[in-house]
Order: structure tokens, then C-alpha cells, then sequence
């Protein structure tokens, strides 16, 4: 299964135009996120949004906003006008999340969890789970009794 979040930033804001055969709504932009390494340079990918999501995303983001990407990767073959082809990656997104203003871009989570975009998804309606507090270690008895072992 081709699955992955990316966080991002957006670099242009989204494009909003419709397919001609069936009047599709497509949103397509382009993100930037940084390389693995310190040094390395950043990359950028031509994210794409279909139907009510690409709606919404034209609505509510615009560039500079920092998001979470949840999509499906692909690389396509594009001929150059020097003569030769060239790959590009381009996610087809499938949820959206802002995350609001990050002081840096380092892959760190978020403070809070990201609100979803306008489109509901099953996974962001559960809610988190809260680990249970640890339980503190009883103190030892002073002379512990056996008659209570069930053995």
C-alpha cells in the first residue's frame, strides 16, 4: 500500500481549476520540506487534491501555511523542452492537516493534535487515547501474611 504524511510548507498557494469531461474540481500546489540532513538541501513536490477536498483546500490554505500531507506518492515522466526527460514526484493528497506556526521546520509532532479539514475522515473522529497513569509501588508489609495465597 502506497500511504505517507508528509509536513510541509506551502510554497504557492493552491490552484483551483475542473477536469472537462465531468467538471471535476482539481487543486494542485507545490510544497517545500527540508532535506534529512542538516546541509542538505530542501525539496519540493506538486501536491494534487480531488473533488470537495481540492474545494476546500483552495478555500483554506495559502502559501507560507505549514501542513501535514496524508497521500499517495507517484512519479511521473515529464519531457523537458532541452530534449531529455525528467521524473517528478507528485502526491495525490488525501487528508490535510494546518499545523499551525512552527517556529522551525525540523520534523518535531505538533504540540496538538491537527485539525482535520472540512472533509471528515473515520481516523481523525476517534478520540486519543490517554495512557493510564502508572500505578505507585505498595509498600512492603511489615510481616506479610501467606494465608491469603490461592495456591
Amino acid at each position: 500500500m502506497n500511504n505517507c504524511l508528509i509536513m510541509a510548507e506551502i510554497l504557492q498557494s493552491p490552484q483551483l481549476r475542473y477536469t472537462s469531461d465531468n467538471q471535476t474540481p482539481v487543486a494542485e500546489f507545490m510544497v517545500q520540506f527540508p532535506g534529512l540532513r542538516e546541509g542538505d538541501p530542501s525539496s519540493q513536490m506538486k501536491v494534487v487534491g480531488w473533488g470537495n477536498l481540492a474545494q476546500d483546500i483552495q478555500a483554506q490554505y495559502q502559501a507560507g501555511q505549514r501542513v501535514m500531507l496524508e497521500g499517495r506518492l507517484a512519479m511521473n515522466v515529464v519531457e523537458r523542452s532541452e530534449g531529455f526527460k525528467e521524473k517528478q514526484v507528485e502526491m495525490t493528497v488525501q487528508r490535510i492537516y494546518n499545523v499551525g506556526e512552527l517556529s522551525t521546520m525540523p520534523m518535531a509532532p505538533p504540540a496538538a493534535v491537527p485539525a482535520p479539514s472540512a472533509t471528515p475522515s473515520p481516523a481523525a473522529s476517534r478520540p486519543v487515547a490517554t495512557p493510564a497513569p502508572m500505578p505507585t509501588p505498595a509498600e512492603p508489609a511489615a510481616n506479610p501474611s501467606y494465608d491469603d495465597i490461592p495456591f
